[in-house]
Protein backbone atom coordinates (compact mmCIF):
# COMPACT_ATOMS: atom_id res chain seq x y z
CA UNK A 1 0.00 0.00 0.00
CA UNK A 2 3.03 2.45 0.70
CA UNK A 3 4.20 1.70 -2.49
CA UNK A 4 1.06 2.79 -4.30
CA UNK A 5 0.70 5.99 -2.26
CA UNK A 6 4.69 6.53 -3.21
CA UNK A 7 3.95 5.99 -6.77
CA UNK A 8 0.47 8.39 -6.71
CA UNK A 9 2.63 11.19 -4.83
CA UNK A 10 5.69 11.19 -7.30
CA UNK A 11 3.63 11.78 -9.91
CA UNK A 12 1.99 14.71 -8.48
CA UNK A 13 5.42 15.81 -7.52
CA UNK A 14 5.73 16.38 -11.35
CA UNK A 15 1.91 18.44 -11.81
CA UNK A 16 0.87 20.83 -10.58
CA UNK A 17 -1.62 20.54 -7.84
CA UNK A 18 -4.50 22.60 -9.89
CA UNK A 19 -4.14 19.80 -12.93
CA UNK A 20 -3.63 16.47 -10.37
CA UNK A 21 -7.06 17.53 -8.55
CA UNK A 22 -9.15 18.80 -11.65
CA UNK A 23 -7.85 15.74 -13.31
CA UNK A 24 -9.41 14.00 -10.38
CA UNK A 25 -12.50 15.60 -10.49
CA UNK A 26 -12.75 14.41 -13.56
CA UNK A 27 -12.38 11.13 -13.66
CA UNK A 28 -14.68 10.93 -10.45
CA UNK A 29 -17.72 12.57 -12.67
CA UNK A 30 -16.86 9.83 -15.51
CA UNK A 31 -16.27 7.08 -12.72
CA UNK A 32 -19.85 7.53 -10.82
CA UNK A 33 -21.51 8.06 -14.40
CA UNK A 34 -20.24 4.93 -15.92
CA UNK A 35 -20.78 3.40 -12.28
CA UNK A 36 -24.31 4.23 -12.56
CA UNK A 37 -24.49 3.29 -16.12
CA UNK A 38 -23.04 -0.35 -14.94
CA UNK A 39 -25.37 -1.10 -11.95
CA UNK A 40 -28.45 -0.05 -14.31
CA UNK A 41 -27.62 -2.94 -16.60
CA UNK A 42 -26.44 -5.37 -14.04
CA UNK A 43 -30.02 -5.14 -12.54
CA UNK A 44 -31.64 -4.69 -15.85
CA UNK A 45 -34.44 -2.15 -15.53
CA UNK A 46 -37.08 -2.00 -18.25
CA UNK A 47 -35.96 0.98 -19.91
CA UNK A 48 -32.17 -0.12 -20.63
CA UNK A 49 -33.79 -3.67 -22.25
CA UNK A 50 -35.83 -0.87 -24.44
CA UNK A 51 -33.24 1.18 -25.11
CA UNK A 52 -31.14 -1.82 -26.66
CA UNK A 53 -33.87 -3.18 -28.95
CA UNK A 54 -33.59 0.59 -29.92
CA UNK A 55 -30.34 0.10 -30.57
CA UNK A 56 -30.40 -3.34 -32.62
CA UNK A 57 -29.20 -5.22 -29.93
CA UNK A 58 -30.77 -8.54 -28.15
CA UNK A 59 -32.86 -7.31 -25.33
CA UNK A 60 -32.08 -9.95 -22.86
CA UNK A 61 -31.38 -9.40 -18.99
CA UNK A 62 -28.25 -11.35 -20.03
CA UNK A 63 -26.77 -9.62 -22.79
CA UNK A 64 -27.50 -6.28 -20.20
CA UNK A 65 -25.73 -7.99 -17.62
CA UNK A 66 -23.05 -8.70 -19.68
CA UNK A 67 -22.80 -5.48 -21.04
CA UNK A 68 -22.93 -3.74 -17.41
CA UNK A 69 -19.85 -6.31 -16.18
CA UNK A 70 -17.77 -5.10 -18.96
CA UNK A 71 -18.47 -1.66 -17.98
CA UNK A 72 -17.63 -1.95 -14.47
CA UNK A 73 -14.86 -4.00 -14.99
CA UNK A 74 -12.97 -1.21 -17.42
CA UNK A 75 -14.24 1.69 -14.94
CA UNK A 76 -12.66 -0.35 -11.75
CA UNK A 77 -9.48 -0.30 -13.91
CA UNK A 78 -9.59 2.94 -14.66
CA UNK A 79 -10.25 4.30 -10.87
CA UNK A 80 -7.12 2.05 -10.24
CA UNK A 81 -4.26 4.32 -10.50
CA UNK A 82 -1.70 1.46 -11.51
CA UNK A 83 -4.36 0.30 -13.81
CA UNK A 84 -5.85 3.63 -14.84
CA UNK A 85 -4.18 3.21 -18.78
CA UNK A 86 -5.50 -0.17 -18.90
CA UNK A 87 -8.95 1.25 -18.48
CA UNK A 88 -8.67 4.12 -20.04
CA UNK A 89 -7.78 1.58 -23.14
CA UNK A 90 -10.33 -0.64 -22.46
CA UNK A 91 -13.23 1.85 -22.21
CA UNK A 92 -12.26 3.38 -24.96
CA UNK A 93 -12.70 0.43 -27.04
CA UNK A 94 -16.41 0.09 -25.25
CA UNK A 95 -16.79 3.51 -26.25
CA UNK A 96 -15.62 2.96 -29.92
CA UNK A 97 -18.72 0.35 -29.94
CA UNK A 98 -20.82 2.37 -28.66
CA UNK A 99 -20.14 5.10 -31.23
CA UNK A 100 -20.12 2.54 -34.04
CA UNK A 101 -23.97 1.47 -32.77
CA UNK A 102 -25.11 4.75 -32.89
CA UNK A 103 -24.05 5.39 -36.29
CA UNK A 104 -25.26 2.48 -37.49
CA UNK A 105 -29.02 3.18 -36.62
CA UNK A 106 -28.21 7.40 -37.53
CA UNK A 107 -28.64 8.24 -34.22
CA UNK A 108 -27.92 12.40 -33.73
CA UNK A 109 -24.48 13.49 -34.01
CA UNK A 110 -23.78 15.82 -31.01
CA UNK A 111 -26.15 14.58 -28.75
CA UNK A 112 -25.96 10.39 -29.12
CA UNK A 113 -23.37 9.46 -31.60
CA UNK A 114 -20.37 11.68 -30.30
CA UNK A 115 -21.28 10.90 -26.70
CA UNK A 116 -18.77 8.10 -26.46
CA UNK A 117 -16.19 10.35 -27.92
CA UNK A 118 -16.72 12.99 -24.87
CA UNK A 119 -16.70 10.55 -22.20
CA UNK A 120 -13.06 9.66 -24.05
CA UNK A 121 -11.72 12.87 -24.01
CA UNK A 122 -12.47 13.19 -20.18
CA UNK A 123 -10.87 10.03 -19.38
CA UNK A 124 -7.83 10.85 -21.53
CA UNK A 125 -7.58 14.43 -20.78
CA UNK A 126 -8.12 13.48 -16.89
CA UNK A 127 -4.72 11.11 -17.42
CA UNK A 128 -3.07 13.25 -19.17
CA UNK A 129 -3.58 16.10 -16.43
CA UNK A 130 -2.26 13.94 -13.93
CA UNK A 131 0.10 10.81 -15.18
CA UNK A 132 3.87 12.48 -16.69
CA UNK A 133 3.98 8.98 -18.79
CA UNK A 134 0.77 9.82 -20.42
CA UNK A 135 2.02 13.48 -21.29
CA UNK A 136 5.03 11.76 -22.54
CA UNK A 137 3.15 9.77 -25.07
CA UNK A 138 0.90 12.25 -26.16
CA UNK A 139 3.15 15.47 -26.44
CA UNK A 140 1.08 18.25 -27.16
CA UNK A 141 3.09 21.59 -28.78
CA UNK A 142 2.27 24.96 -28.98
Amino acid sequence: MQAVVQSTEANRDFVSGRAYWTSWIISGLLILFLAFDAVIKLFPLEVVTQTMAELGWPATASMARLLGVLTLICTILYAIPRTSVLGAILLTGYLGGAIATHIRIGNPLFSHTLFGVYLGIMAWGALYLRDPRVRALLPLRR
